[in-house]
């Protein structure tokens, strides 16, 4: 039985090599291109973020995208042999944005709250953070009870506004709350007059304010602690699973430390 299936494979084989040297054999050639092309698409993620932020990411006198988040983002996608590709959005329709599967993660300042964790899955926590007011250095304003009557600037889409809404008692002695696309034109303002304060991140207060010395002023009080972690969409758990992996591995390694100390002077990553 099995001599003449020999014989019956053998011709088969023996005509396929003939045609083969004759005209062409296109079909084969295409199934054999089909599967390089199929894994390049899901070798991607796109990230989401406001390219106005530094420390944690924005544009360099060249129109480079730079930051911590930045560096960190592309050492963490090399380890998982992905291609990292940035997209700047609204970040005040940053979930938007993610549910619209325009953006696959969210990585840059991005605060962990209980109400944003009801539409993003969050990586665990690599930065604290707290959300400061900044004043100029002529200002009489001196703790939170001096913003009674005042306008506020904050960035839109940003926890700053959530964190003053916390604190009820100063949010209602408030006189006006502005919101801003980004932090730079909120800065303008206050050093112009038409803010009174700003209420920002801590890691960009002090990056901003460090640029100009005897300008601005941080005061003592805050508006609490926050942490900053990675969104993804609720159902991307298998990859936010390997991210969290990834990222213990490069604390483990020194290699957020390093990154850390690029952009702060010192590791400021949390363990």
């Amino acid at each position: 039985m099995k001599t003449p299936v020999s014989f019956l494979i053998a011709g088969m084989i023996a005509a396929s090599f003939i045609s083969g040297c004759g005209k062409k054999e296109a079909p084969p050639a295409a199934k054999a291109s089909a599967p390089a092309s199929a894994p390049a698409a899901a070798k991607t993620i796109t990230i989401g973020l406001d390219d106005n932020f530094p420390p944690m990411g924005f544009r360099d006198e060249k129109g480079q995208l730079v930051g911590f988040d930045i560096d960190l983002a592309k050492e963490a996608g090399k380890r998982l042999g992905l291609e990292v590709k940035f997209k700047p959005i609204d970040w005040s329709a940053k979930e938007s944005e993610l549910k619209g599967n325009r953006i696959d993660a969210l990585w840059n300042g991005l605060t962990i709250t209980e109400e944003r964790k009801a539409n993003i899955l969050f990586s665990k926590p690599y930065l604290e953070n707290h959300q400061i007011i900044v004043v100029t250095e002529k200002s009489a304003i001196k703790d939170k009870a001096g913003l009674k009557g005042k306008i506020v600037g904050v960035q839109d889409g940003s926890s700053a506004v959530d964190a003053i809404k916390k604190d009820a008692a100063a949010a209602k002695s408030i006189k006006e709350i502005k919101k801003f696309g980004d932090n730079v034109t909120a800065l303008m303002d206050l050093s112009a007059g038409r803010l009174d304060a700003l209420v920002v991140d801590e890691i960009v207060g002090r990056y901003y304010t460090g640029k100009k010395p005897g300008e601005y002023r941080i005061l003592a009080e805050n508006f609490g602690t926050e942490e900053y972690g990675v969104g993804t969409r609720k159902e991307d758990a298998e990859l936010m699973n390997k991210l969290n992996k990834t990222l213990d591995a490069m604390k483990a390694d020194g290699t957020t430390a390093t990154i850390s100390t690029k952009w702060f002077g010192k590791d400021i990553v949390k363990k």
